[in-house]
């Protein structure tokens, strides 16, 4: 079977996409940032040091004996790319140990999806960080946030969501969670194996998106 080299290199840097503030912690598109907040509820107090470096709150520490970093932009979602591209530099991390959590409005809420490498299918947060790191063959774990129809999608993913969704929304950050560590432990491709095997989820990575998103 051919493999490519973005699912088998070990990724060393986890980072969650958002916007910095407390008007939008909440709110749909900060599903990066929520699913770092996860990971790091779920280790043992100390285990990761807090810094600020390269525009972004920055984690360091280890995961299972190898050095993990974990690393939420505060540049706003437009510009993520700044931050990691700026700390990957520094931190001489290549491309393909780089995983990218993000917002999906083709993702239902309560879904997520693993990927290896493509489009940014819209998202301009993702879309910085690819141009940033000069490739495509960037891992992605997309969270399903739901699509609210033409011409509302600001206001949509900066609001929260209510009741069911978000119930489902709480538990696929949880899922998400366990992915991420799935994929660090064992690789992305069993990650993706167990992830992505649901057949309702729509193959969302490689769609041509006619949305507009926002954020500054």
């Amino acid at each position: 079977m051919d493999v490519t080299r973005s699912s088998v290199s070990p990724v060393e840097l986890v980072v969650g996409l958002g916007n910095p503030g407390s008007e939008y912690a909440n709110s749909r598109h900060n599903a990066g940032f929520m699913v770092i907040e996860r990971l790091l509820a779920g280790f043992p107090a100390g285990r990761f040091e807090e810094t600020r470096i390269s525009e972004s709150r920055l984690f360091s520490g280890k995961f299972r004996g190898r050095s993990l970093y974990l690393q939420m932009p505060l540049t706003y979602m437009n510009l993520s790319g700044n931050a990691v591209g700026g700390f990957c530099r520094k931190a001489r991390i290549g491309a393909d140990r780089v995983l990218v959590i993000l917002d999906d409005m083709d993702l239902e809420p309560g879904r997520i999806r693993l990927k290896g490498s493509g489009s940014a299918a819209g998202h301009h947060g993702l879309e910085s960080v690819i141009s940033a790191l000069g490739t495509s063959e960037v891992k992605r774990l997309r969270i399903g946030i739901g699509h609210p129809g033409p011409g509302k999608t600001v206001d949509y993913v900066l609001s929260g969501f209510e009741g069911d969704e978000e119930r489902k929304f709480s538990a696929a950050l949880d899922t998400a969670a366990e992915a991420v560590k799935m994929v660090l432990s064992a690789g992305m491709d069993r990650a993706m194996n167990r992830y992505n095997a649901r057949p309702e989820d729509p193959a969302a990575d490689d769609k041509t998106s006619t949305k507009k998103e926002v954020l500054s």
